[in-house]
């Protein structure tokens, strides 16, 4: 049996609820075609719901504790120094580093940098720091250079301007339609991945834009997402019906009402402890913390062995843990509970970096956005965002009609590579 082809289109951040409801009410027109011929699932995110964590869990089909990615921060093994984990940190490999796994083009998936030698290309994602070293082979790099390719939109420009900011999302699209374009016909491929990451940042500037329909920039939310739902259409033409095509995001979006700052929480509560107030940096932390939090709502235990200051013996880690989860049960904000659940490491994640996990990840109810930094002076604000990651509404939709058995009914991001496999015919 000849092995499929596989073209898989990631929409960054589309919840499943806003592709459901703008396939039907004719915004994504093609989108709902691919819904009638094939199978829509909700599809639970990473916990956390943070695209580096969902990427690589989805290009890998493993969990956090078999890639190693638990965050877009992390700290250097033994220290309390901030660190940006990249495609380099990645402890699992992707579906397209596999020996029978044939060329692949992959373009714009996140924490994809720097590129790595595949067999094929790769163009990396958010976030890349330099498009030479974001790309392979290196002889692609004049090409995009030419087409003015972005690998991100300037969100610096948001907080200036949403017409500079949107202007610039269409260029940016514009840039990723052109490079999608070029390497489909001058490649052979047996893997195309292609991801859209500007419906995050659309969202996270704009949701109040697309829940109100008589905001000023409610149509330019909704052209966005029908120019994207346009190059869907044009995959779905170029495929032929033996091709596999699945179209996923890697986490859901929700309206935000508060930045909820944790580590001025664990101040409150007596958990966190500083040497210089008000803090800095994580390295400004006492001798005497007992927990300390990362974004978004990890918690980690100061524990001996671990950490150069650390104060909770191996024996206390549960009486902690045990107190923290009570006084972040009753953190209430305007009379709603923060918390929706709090999970210990141990229920979300197995495998070899299972140590190296937050001791705590908590999920915070709707609209409530958990912040890490140490430097905040209050517990809860609102920035320039107005919608943030969820975790539960993330989609899957695959073009053709399935047994019952092909994918489940509530499928995770770790799950995508195997459905992928499924479909192609290799297991």
């Amino acid at each position: 049996m000849t092995k499929r082809r596989a073209v898989i289109v990631g929409l960054d951040g589309m919840p499943f609820g806003l592709i459901r409801d703008f396939a039907a009410d004719g915004t994504m027109p093609n989108t709902r075609q691919l819904i009638e011929e094939g199978v829509l699932r909700q599809m639970a995110s990473s916990i956390p719901e943070i695209s580096s964590v969902a990427w690589s869990s989805i290009i890998t089909g493993t969990n956090p504790g078999q890639h190693g990615i638990f965050g877009f921060t992390d700290l250097a093994p033994g220290t309390y120094r901030l660190i940006f984990p990249n495609f380099s940190s990645l402890k699992a490999p992707p579906f397209w580093a596999r020996k029978d796994s044939g060329r692949s083009v992959v373009l714009n998936v996140p924490s994809t940098f720097p590129a790595q030698p595949l067999n094929g290309v790769l163009v990396a994602g958010f976030v890349a720091l330099d498009l030479a070293r974001a790309t392979y082979p290196p002889s692609l790099v004049p090409w995009l250079r030419d087409v003015d390719y972005r690998v991100d939109v300037d969100s610096q420009a948001a907080h200036k301007s949403l017409d500079l900011f949107l202007r610039d999302l269409d260029r940016t699209l514009q840039a990723r339609i052109a490079a999608y374009r070029y390497l489909w016909e001058k490649e052979d491929w047996d893997t195309f991945m292609l991801v859209f990451t500007g419906t995050d940042r659309l969202a996270h500037f704009l949701w109040d834009a697309y829940e109100d329909k008589e905001h000023p920039y409610h149509i330019a939310f909704l052209n966005h997402l029908y120019q994207v739902d346009q190059v869907i259409g044009e995959v779905a033409q170029r495929v032929t019906d033996e091709d596999v095509l699945i179209l996923l995001s890697d986490h859901g979006f929700e309206a935000l009402e508060s930045d909820v700052y944790v580590n001025f929480f664990l101040r409150e509560q007596g958990f966190l402890k500083v040497e210089r107030d008000p803090p800095q940096r994580l390295q400004d932390m006492a001798e005497e913390t007992l927990v300390f939090a990362l974004d978004p709502g990890r918690m980690y235990v100061n524990s001996k062995g671990r950490y150069p200051r650390g104060s909770v013996h191996p024996s206390d880690r549960e009486s902690v843990l045990n107190d923290l989860a009570d006084a972040l049960h009753a953190l209430e904000i305007n009379g709603r509970k923060v918390a929706r659940r709090l999970y210990r490491r141990e229920e979300l994640y197995e495998g070899p970096w299972l140590d190296q996990a937050p001791d705590l990840v908590m999920l915070a109810n709707e609209g409530f956005n958990l912040r890490g930094s140490v430097k905040a002076r209050q517990l809860y604000g609102k920035g320039a965002f107005t919608g943030k990651h969820s975790q539960a509404d993330a989609f899957l939709l695959v073009r053709e009609e399935l047994d019952q058995e092909a994918i489940p009914d509530c499928p995770c991001v770790s799950d995508v590579v195997s459905i992928m496999d499924r479909l192609r015919g290799r297991s």
